[in-house]
């Protein structure tokens, strides 16, 4: 049982000597010295950062040091949606990574049947240099690009470290993304190289993906190459991964402009063709460096896991724990497999220091009544970092009582679309129940009301006023930008939407309530599903749900549909039901009180985790369920075949 707690109780506080030893603190004297000022705390930081962007990133490049081969016209150029970020200069993110070739611990590869693989740092450069002089072999190249079907293992990040050295671009897929997934994906940025795995092992079961690799191989005609991880002899005329490293050259770095394409990630197609977004080399180093050594307190001394696939961008930022010397861990594999103490044994195993994982795996973990603080010695995780959901109150408080007293609940706030959290954690902050500590440095984000009205302790749109250097460069196969201006600037010119609700605070803290395309609106009272889902799920019965509403912000008429998944032995009587509906009377508002109240058998996901609530909307809007989805996408199709079939029998029904 969790204590419950509300939403801005502070459950943690950082030690004094932890936050003066902290690189926040650092960088704060480091920031008072270079520009004159005094800043009494974060939130004075935070607001310099914010009034001369290009005094605060041209600054943080100077304090990290980079690499520039040639130096940088101007720091900023141009304003949103065409700014530019350090013209004329040039760097590559590979040679930042790999700084230090030494003998400290780089890399941990862990999978789920038990095998484990480390690399040092020196070994990691020397294993970059053979894969790199294998690409070089196969004819890649500056401007390349070099698509991945890999898991997140030493081979993935080995293959992207020596791509992006050439200059050449990095995109990835899990292995567990079907062809017709895959081929939306690939065929968009026509790569001249595949490398891919032939089979891989989830959940304890092995998957054959050699006949799918050749039907991939068939449907991109831009390559030249195909690099093949396990069975080399799958395809002809593929070569293996070691053929691949078989020899070697110096690693050395192509210098690149600070927004050559570093590499291509993909939205989650739920919807039409997954956009392909385009980041850079200089702005994905310096964002990266930021959230990792300053938000995070990252560095050489700390072990870094977060689990993820290379299907997700928290793939490249664990990736980017090198930037900063941390040792990283990679895991390959499901993360409730054997059970949902996976990865906690995991972290005691490696020592992990910063532990992150998706919110829907830790409400996971709280909802089967694990302890993982009992039964694993976790003494050594100083942070645990959670996203790609809101993590609830009572969630912060699961972590506290379940998994450790004394760490920073780092849950933090971004996407693919800038590869990076632009809500953070904070070394010198508190952490409050069900709140986001900070805004990142340097990122000017605001809450617009629906007259576009900046709003403090309400709720509103999620905007960026400024730019910031890991907004997307643009989108591939875009070439006029209407798709990346749709994306982001059709609703205020000049300002970035980001998709999101959010409150922030009167303390500078932030708090996300879900994507406002799929808000509750009812009656005018606006909600995020979030807030939904705290109050439904703490009810015993039920062990998940999903909630739409088939109106609009303009329509309030329409119908409010609960569908829950019922724990073991559960029964959605009518006791139950005036249960749920009692309680959302009382914590949220009447006018949330649900139409209908719907038990199935599975809440569809993407494989990130992410609940599909909105394709879910459109079905019970009238869309065919091929236009709203891509099977291939989701963790559980079946999932959404049960709400498709729900959908197509209730228009059926005589009104």
């Amino acid at each position: 049982m969790t204590t419950t707690v509300s939403e801005g109780q502070v459950l943690w506080q950082p030690r004094t000597e932890a936050q003066k030893s902290s690189q926040m603190a650092a960088f704060l004297e480091f920031a008072e010295r270079e520009s004159g000022q005094h800043f009494a705390d974060y939130e004075a930081l935070f607001a310099w950062s914010v009034s001369d962007v290009a005094e605060f990133w041209a600054l943080l490049a100077r304090y990290f040091a980079v690499r520039f081969h040639s130096p940088a016209e101007a720091t900023l150029r141009g304003q949103l949606p065409e700014a530019h970020w350090f013209d004329g200069a040039t760097l590559n993110y590979a040679e930042h990574a790999l700084r230090e070739p030494d003998e400290r611990l780089a890399v941990i590869a862990r999978n789920e049947s038990g095998e484990r693989r480390v690399w040092t740092r020196a070994e990691l450069a020397q294993d970059v240099a053979r894969a790199r002089a294998g690409l070089r072999r196969l004819g890649v190249g500056k401007g390349d690009r070099v698509a991945a079907l890999l898991p997140n293992a030493g081979e993935a990040l080995i293959a992207f470290l020596a791509t992006v050295s050439l200059g050449a671009v990095w995109s990835s897929c899990a292995p567990e993304f079907g062809v017709s997934s895959v081929l939306d994906r690939f065929r968009q940025i026509e790569p001249t190289l595949l490398i891919s795995v032939t089979s891989y092992v989830y959940g304890g079961k092995t998957f054959d993906r050699r006949a799918d690799v050749a039907t991939i191989v068939a449907g991109l005609p831009s390559l030249r190459a195909t690099v093949l991880v396990g069975d080399g002899s799958a395809l002809p005329n593929a070569l293996s991964f070691a053929e691949l490293l078989s020899q070697s050259e110096p690693l050395e770095f192509e210098p690149v402009p600070f927004e050559h394409p570093l590499w291509v990630l993909y939205s989650s197609g739920t919807t039409g063709l997954p956009k392909a977004i385009v980041h850079g080399h200089g702005g994905i180093l310096l964002e990266h460096w930021k959230a990792l050594a300053l938000h995070s307190d990252l560095s050489r001394a700390d072990v870094f896991f977060w689990f993820s696939t290379t299907g997700w961008m928290m793939w490249n930022l664990l990736a980017s724990g090198l930037l900063v010397g941390a040792a990283i861990v990679l895991y390959d594999g499901s993360p409730g497999a054997p059970d949902l103490y996976a990865l906690w044994q995991l972290a005691e195993e490696e020592r992990v220091s910063y532990f992150g994982a998706s919110a829907p795996y830790l409400l996971a973990c709280q909802k089967a009544g694990i302890e993982p603080g009992k039964r694993h010695d976790l003494s050594r995780v100083r942070a645990l970092g959670t996203t790609g959901a809101p993590l609830p109150a009572d969630g912060f408080a699961w972590v506290y009582e379940h998994v450790g007293r004394d760490l920073l609940l780092a849950s933090v706030s971004g996407g693919t679309d800038v590869c990076t959290a632009f809500l953070l954690s904070c070394p010198l902050l508190p952490v409050r129940a069900g709140e986001i500590q900070c805004r990142g440095l340097g990122v000017k984000i605001e809450a617009f009301d629906g007259t576009g009205r900046r709003v403090i302790d309400e709720v509103g749109e999620l905007v960026i006023l400024e730019p910031f250097p890991a907004m997307p460069i643009y989108f591939w196969g875009d070439p006029t930008r209407t798709r990346f201006n749709d994306s982001y600037f059709s609703t205020y010119p000049g300002i970035w939407r980001h998709g999101d609700w959010i409150k922030i605070t009167a303390h500078g803290g932030a708090v996300i309530y879900g994507r406002s395309d799929s808000t509750l609106n009812r009656g005018g009272v606006r909600m995020g599903t979030s807030e939904f889902y705290r109050v439904v799920e703490r009810i015993p019965e039920i062990a998940d749900s999903l909630v739409v509403d088939t109106g609009s912000l303009t329509d309030v008429n329409g119908t409010l549909y609960l569908f829950v998944v019922l724990a073991p032995g559960a029964v959605l009587d009518p006791e139950l039901q005036a249960r749920i509906a009692r309680d959302v009377r009382r914590d949220l508002s009447p006018r949330h009180v649900p139409d209908r109240i719907v038990a199935v058998s599975a809440v569809p996901r993407t494989m990130n985790g992410k609940k599909l609530e909105v394709p879910v909307k459109r079905l019970l809007q009238g869309a065919a369920p091929e236009t709203v989805a891509s099977r291939d996408t989701l963790a559980n199709p079946a999932a959404l075949d049960e709400l498709a079939a729900f959908a197509g029998a209730t228009r059926a029904q005589p009104t």
